[in-house]
């Protein structure tokens, strides 16, 4: 239908996804392409975002995966190059590389006072930093261009104080803040056709949760319980369902929508656990 497709399709656009080689990465980045969008996938290791680009190309699809850390200026505008020498232009940018660590966890038992910082020091680097720099070094070229959209993943951690996750969810709430900011600064600085927005996932299983998520067996841990219990749709994220939000967002149809964090949650962030 033509009226959808002038609202939703991606076609001629350019996309890169970092983290795009990861569960939540690796789905934005096919979705992307199966809209129309020729993707590139940013990741440390050049192997698996390989893997997500063949799975892109074996659907029909164009991709490009770039090797890089997002927390790596050099590294970062190496990647840049290479995009803009394959398709010389980029329309979107999703800053899907975050991610939790051990070290900026509270144990189970002990106190907040004997957490140490230098343990969550990494955690907010990878998800706030490695949100701001890449929108620094690929949002000079949407900047340059005057259009295009940036949108961050951020996470139920930001909105909702969460027993344990203390390092990511006080970086998750700074991608948050980041994301209003940078929404009214490139939208006044450079045109209203430059957006950025972001996506506040509910509980997906990937491997840096499925432990604290799920037994070995593959019955529910008792956080997972706690959770399910909390999400009035009684079960955990699909991959595949954050996509229409994501599309919708870097459409056409969402011109006008700028600053703001959709919840892509199952209720959770609506239910008040009564």
């Amino acid at each position: 239908m033509q009226f959808l497709n002038d609202l939703f399709s991606l076609d001629g656009q350019v996309a890169l996804v970092t983290g795009g080689a990861g569960v939540l990465g690796g789905a934005m980045a096919k979705g992307l392409a199966r809209a129309g969008a020729k993707v590139a996938v940013l990741g440390r290791r050049r192997e698996p975002a390989q893997t997500t680009v063949a799975a892109i190309e074996a659907d029909g699809g164009c991709g490009l995966a770039l090797p890089a850390d997002v927390l790596d200026r050099d590294q970062l505008e190496a990647a840049r190059a290479a995009l803009l020498e394959r398709w010389g232009r980029l329309d979107i940018l999703v800053n899907a590389a975050g991610g939790n660590l051990p070290a900026a966890t509270l144990p189970p038992g002990e106190s907040f006072f004997s957490l140490p910082v230098e343990g969550m020091a990494p955690v907010i680097a990878l998800n706030l930093q490695g949100t701001l720099l890449p929108s620094q070094v690929f949002g000079s070229e949407l900047a340059r261009a005057g259009r295009g959209c940036i949108v961050n993943i951020s996470s139920m951690a930001a909105q909702r104080a969460m027993t344990r996750v203390v390092g990511y969810g006080v970086a998750k709430a700074a991608v948050e803040n980041a994301t209003r900011w940078l929404a009214v600064e490139l939208a006044r600085s450079h045109g209203a056709g430059l957006r950025v927005n972001a996506i506040a996932p509910g509980f997906f299983v990937g491997e840096q949760n499925r432990a604290l998520l799920l037994n070995p067996d593959g019955s529910l841990t008792a956080r997972g319980q706690t959770i399910i219990d909390h999400t009035p749709a009684g079960r955990f994220g699909e991959p595949e369902e954050l996509l229409s939000t994501l599309i919708w967002l870097c459409s056409p149809g969402a011109r006008f929508v700028n600053g703001v964090v959709v919840a892509v949650d199952g209720g959770f962030s609506a239910f008040s656990g009564v």
